[in-house]
């Protein structure tokens, strides 16, 4: 059959992310072909486009990482669904497109109560914070908690998160607007990016003592961040948005100056200040489809809420939704319609 996708043959800039038709073949052995109707829109999908993501696929590849869908084929190996079946999913890049074949193991039903794009919202961001929160950072009750990028969908997957454990939600935000984003999901407490963050922390723990950070900024507010930490401190860094390029090519004096003045933190403050630092790419847990399902499932248990989506754009659309992420002004989930 054919399908439409947007396919990169050379990163580093938005413009090479063309839309193009192709042939896909019948799914083979476990594999169904989804009909996809929503795409979510992840950090890493800029990155990639760019070349800047270690995971990226060499050569001609179709980015995008979640979506939501119909499924129209089975292969013969399928065991769990059937033709006609509405579920969503997660693919290592592949999802910029009309139609995917992807193997039953990375797709789940969607709930009856969401629609397609509350499907191809959750997935990603959700997997994100639950398995920085709960798995590394061991988040408990009465646990005061930093969240950067607080209003975007880990932050608020991440606030969800951090309310059913009963610990204490503070989020870090680039603009004050966001604050009333960060209310309904569950921070208490909130502050904006300054050159006072350090100083404004203090006064927000008042003497309590700083457990758990959920760092995906870089940059200043990564050493801040870990000079605040109490002894015992978990650290969780999963994204670097210092190096986003904001414009449609790369500024490379830009990127190499964000990567010679990263912060760098010395192994033996570490064991003295008696402070961790975890870093982890979910992209592979797609390696570990076992480990991938068994976290998805515990994932689920919480009954979080529908994320919160900020942007819809239709699939003719889908560099000016790019662009939108690339802002930083952006709250929730970046979503794709496609027709």
């Amino acid at each position: 059959m054919q399908r439409e996708a947007y396919r990169i043959e050379k990163t580093g800039s938005i413009h090479n992310l063309r839309r193009k038709k192709e042939l896909l073949p019948p799914p083979e052995g476990d594999e169904v072909t989804i009909e996809v109707k929503a795409i979510g829109l992840n950090f890493a999908d800029v990155f990639s486009v760019y070349g800047l993501y270690s995971a990226t696929p060499k050569g001609s590849f179709v980015p995008g990482l979640e979506f939501s869908g119909k499924i129209i084929k089975i292969g013969p190996n399928v065991k769990d669904f059937e033709v006609g079946e509405f579920v969503f999913g997660v693919t290592r890049f592949g999802a910029y497109t009309t139609h995917l074949n992807i193997s039953e193991k990375t797709i789940f039903a969607l709930p009856k109560d969401w629609s397609l794009q509350d499907g191809a919202s959750f997935a990603v961001q959700a997997l994100t914070a639950y398995y920085a929160l709960v798995p590394l950072a061991q988040v408990k009750e009465g646990d005061h908690v930093l969240v950067h990028s607080a209003a975007g969908g880990v932050g608020i997957m991440a606030g969800h998160i951090i309310q059913k454990k009963k610990a204490i939600a503070i989020g870090l935000v680039g603009d004050s607007v966001k604050f009333s984003i960060l209310k309904e999901v569950g921070y208490e407490k909130f502050l904006v990016r300054s050159p006072h963050f350090k100083d404004e922390m203090k006064k927000i723990l008042d003497g309590a003592p700083l457990k758990i950070v959920l760092e995906c900024l870089g940059g200043r507010y990564f050493q801040d961040s870990y000079d605040l930490l109490a002894p015992m401190g978990r650290l969780v860094t999963y994204g670097s948005a210092n190096f986003t390029p904001s414009k449609s090519f790369i500024n490379w004096f830009s990127i190499v100056s964000s990567y010679l003045t990263r912060p760098k933190i010395d192994p033996l403050s570490m064991i003295s200040d008696n402070k961790s630092v975890m870093g982890f790419n979910l992209i592979w847990l797609w390696n570990e489809i076992d480990d991938l399902r068994k976290h998805f499932s515990d994932l689920m248990m919480y009954s979080l809420p529908k994320q919160t989506i900020g942007h819809e754009f239709t699939f003719d659309s889908l560099h000016d939704a790019l662009r939108t992420m690339q802002s930083g002004q952006s709250i929730g989930k970046i979503v794709i319609n496609v027709p």
